[in-house]
């Protein structure tokens, strides 16, 4: 089996790969190509024997231009149309060599939404789509259609699913062998619209293990748990300069929290992108009177910065003497910590995080923890996007309009564990169980006709 795979963005791209990594690990498997029809596609340097078939270029948009008529007419005089079309070209001539060669096993993956599986199904080989754009919780949850949501879609009422009657038509072909939803309530809803839809987890909860667990438990464990920091990871999105106008928001909720939780002290993990500079956070925390700890501002890859209990710089390095620290500020009874590696840790280590994100908010609430959002001025983060947002996370993400509301709505769900309870299974279920990548792998296998090391679909338990 020879497979393309098609994805159009950054995080569809992060997702294809971990599923193109799990089908190179498979015992019979498939020659790889791939084709990311938005950026560069930089993630796929890390895929071994894996070529891009065609052109790829940068747009102004960043890709965000579904947000924004700006940006799409910007794409446009970017040389987007030229772009496009010279890509289903090279998809076309793929499939064509793959026919002209006497390969019928030629086969294509789309990853993300709309476009490459139109780019799919035009393309003539057989095809399975990966939705990663796309919930019913957009719309519905296990009760029933959202109050006022449904609506939104204008003169058809309250719609079928969330996928749109071209989006279905698609996936209804004879050549689409398999669509992969997000999410249980997609698959199901898909399934009873007689699409080949399957539930098998969601890529992004993939290979977020934390690189060295804490080890709460033992006889002293009730008694460090008590005297433990609140830990709270900050996630101010990783594109500039929106993310450096999200961090001032998030650094003026995290004053209030000061002001309300005097007497406990405070973690905070700031999960910055690498693609954002540390040094131009520093303004922001330096005015809400924050002084750095120390001198130490070099980081390397190995080890983690987070060794729970934790209340300090000083006992991070007491736990890890060799352990060379990012960024570390600290302000009365709290410590912020500014790290541009160890994501899985900030994620794990936090009891609840301040979220201005797409799919670091997602996975963080995959992981059973609440998340408080403050909707910013975009071009991502915007209050629709944070509206929309909170309709696919339910309950596990609170909307606050202004930084100032942080702190309560922190307080409110300390108090409450039962809505932490609620919080933890919600985002469970609407996230998934790791190990999607490798069930999806297993599946396309048997779908396309290929040896199995399993005799049945895998699924979800």
């Amino acid at each position: 089996m020879k497979l393309l795979c098609l994805s159009n963005g950054h995080g569809e791209d992060a997702i294809a790969l971990r599923i193109l990594r799990e089908l190179q690990q498979h015992p019979h498997p498939p020659e790889l190509d791939v084709f990311p029809l938005v950026g560069e596609g930089q993630a796929f340097a890390q895929l071994e024997n894996a070529r891009i078939i065609g052109p790829v270029q940068r747009m102004p948009s960043g890709g965000f231009i579904y947000m924004d008529g700006r940006e799409f007419l910007r794409d446009v005089k970017g040389g987007l149309l030229q772009l496009t079309l010279a890509q289903f070209k090279a998809i076309r001539a793929w499939v064509r060599s793959q026919q002209q060669s006497g390969n019928q096993d030629g086969v294509i993956l789309a990853c993300g939404d709309i476009v490459p599986l139109l780019f799919a199904w035009l393309g003539g080989a057989p095809y399975a789509f990966v939705g990663t754009a796309k919930s019913e919780y957009y719309l519905r949850d296990e009760e029933g259609p959202l109050a006022g949501k449904s609506r939104a879609f204008g003169w058809w009422g309250c719609p079928r699913s969330v996928y749109l009657p071209w989006e279905r038509w698609l996936m209804t072909r004879s050549r689409c062998r398999a669509v992969f939803a997000r999410d249980a309530l997609t698959a199901e809803t898909l399934q009873k619209l007689g699409i080949p839809a399957y539930n098998l987890g969601n890529p992004m909860m993939d290979g977020l293990e934390p690189e060295n667990p804490a080890g709460f438990y033992g006889p002293d464990a009730e008694f460090r748990e008590m005297e433990r920091s609140l830990v709270i990871t900050l996630l101010p999105g990783s594109r500039a300069p929106e993310a450096y106008a999200n961090w001032l928001l998030i650094v003026e909720a995290v004053a209030g929290i000061l002001s309300l939780f005097a007497d406990r002290k405070l973690l905070f993990f700031g999960a910055i992108s690498p693609e954002l500079n540390l040094e131009a956070l520093r303004p922001s925390l330096e005015f809400f009177g924050w002084r750095q700890d120390g001198e130490i501002r070099t980081q390397r890859r190995e080890g983690s910065i987070l060794r729970p209990p934790v209340s300090s710089a000083q006992e991070i390095r007491k736990e890890s003497p060799n352990l060379l620290l990012p960024l570390t500020f600290v302000q009365r009874n709290a410590t912020m910590i500014l790290t541009q590696q160890s994501f899985n840790d900030c994620l794990y280590e936090a009891d609840l995080a301040i979220a201005m994100a797409g799919t670091a908010t997602e996975q963080f609430v995959g992981l059973g923890k609440p998340a408080i959002a403050i909707p910013g001025n975009g071009p991502q983060f915007t209050p629709a996007f944070a509206e929309a947002q909170s309709r696919l996370l339910g309950p596990s993400l609170i909307l606050v309009k202004h930084p100032a509301e942080v702190a309560a709505a922190v307080q409110s769900l300390l108090r409450d564990p039962d809505r932490l309870q609620l919080i933890a299974e919600n985002g469970w279920r609407r996230m998934g169980e790791p190990g999607a990548a490798a069930r999806i792998a297993e599946c396309l296998i048997q779908r396309f006709g290929g040896e199995s090391s399993t005799s049945q679909s895998p699924t979800i338990h």
